[in-house]
């Protein structure tokens, strides 16, 4: 019996000793900066990605997990949290002008928790969907909004400690459209409420509490009606945000956008800092999420009456050459958090 015991001791020393090094060897070695060719070949946390004609090297690939670094016992507005631009304009519909690579599930799982929708009536439903004179064609439009808002419900419901916001550029016209396609694809359950909403410049709940309450989704509309008509927070009544596009991306220039209050406006107490060109373009977009973004997220900070950005919206987020638009947010987070330059340091 004795040996036996020593046999199935080594056994399972051995299964868990391979099992170890077989995960181990899911993830590569080259560090941050380095040459690769693959995925696979980097350290776990990147990815290979190309920066313009430069060689592909290893960049960052996950945001850092803020909550877990310092708390999550801070007002919402205390935090900061990385955005994709026009989130559902993903790779692989001929003809269509992408704006993300990941799926609406990978850009959650790798730290995006701020989405830019637009949602158009078509064909008797709503949709995501480029659009001219506000309308959805056949050769703009991308999905239903329902498959997208699944895939943040199921994102929500499996990390039960997370928040999501959704920033909507909102030309539904449909009486309830939009409240009848949250209600359908379960998103209801998680909703903020617009009436919990502060004013006034007031800070936000402590996110805390909001995981208690199970408030862990964040709506905006474009549409101002609908705060009073389907109870969806208007955007411009909480939110002060920059230029986007190319007259966005100008180097030591942060202007509000023409809808927003203007910047240093603090009775809305969250700021959301566009930094992406009007035209997408994947292989120079690196640059843009590179050091241009730190330089525009501390131009805006003066702009806005020395108030750190709480979103940070960027087209191909991955995209950089090094730490790109997660460290711009771990900054972002370090400054918000404790006055640091990086989250890490608080």
């Amino acid at each position: 019996m004795a040996r036996f015991r020593f046999f199935f001791a080594v056994k399972i020393f051995l299964i868990f000793h391979l099992a170890a090094i077989s995960f181990a060897s899911s993830y590569g070695s080259i560090q941050l900066g380095d040459q690769c060719s693959s995925d696979e070949e980097c350290n776990v946390g990147l990815g290979c990605f190309k920066c313009g004609i430069d060689v592909a090297r290893c960049v960052r690939s996950n945001v850092t997990d803020q909550f877990s670094v310092v708390n999550n016992s801070m007002p919402f507005n205390k935090y900061a949290f990385l955005t994709t631009h026009n989130s559902y304009a993903i790779e692989g519909k001929p003809l269509h002008v992408a704006t993300q690579e990941d799926t609406i599930t990978q850009q959650l799982n790798s730290g995006v928790r701020a989405l830019m929708l637009d949602t158009y009536d078509y064909e008797g439903d709503v949709w995501l969907c480029h659009s001219f004179n506000e309308k959805c064609f056949e050769f703009t439009k991308f999905n239903r909004a329902i498959y997208t808002f699944e895939e943040i419900f199921a994102f929500l419901t499996a990390n039960p400690s997370e928040i999501v916001t959704l920033i909507l550029e909102d030309y539904v016209k449909s009486p309830n459209g939009l409240t009848k396609v949250f209600t359908e694809s379960g998103l209801k359950k998680f909703w903020f409420p617009v009436q919990n909403m502060p004013k006034a410049g007031q800070d936000w709940p402590l996110v805390k509490d909001m995981i208690a309450n199970n408030h862990r989704l964040i709506v905006f509309t474009s549409a101002k009606s609908k705060q009073e008509t389907e109870g969806i927070a208007y955007q411009w009544n909480y939110v002060v945000e920059n230029q986007y596009g190319d007259n966005g991306v100008k180097p030591w220039e942060c202007s509000n956008r023409a809808e927003s209050a203007p910047l240093t406006d603090k009775t809305k107490a969250l700021v959301l800092v566009n930094h992406f060109r009007t035209v997408p373009v994947k292989i120079l977009t690196c640059e843009e999420n590179s050091k241009h973004l730190l330089d525009m997220i501390k131009t805006c900070y003066v702009a806005a009456g020395d108030r750190w950005a709480n979103f940070v919206a960027v087209n191909f987020y991955k995209r950089s050459d090094g730490g790109g638009t997660f460290q711009a947010v771990d900054k972002l987070n370090g400054e918000l958090l404790c006055g640091r330059d990086d989250v890490h340091a608080c």
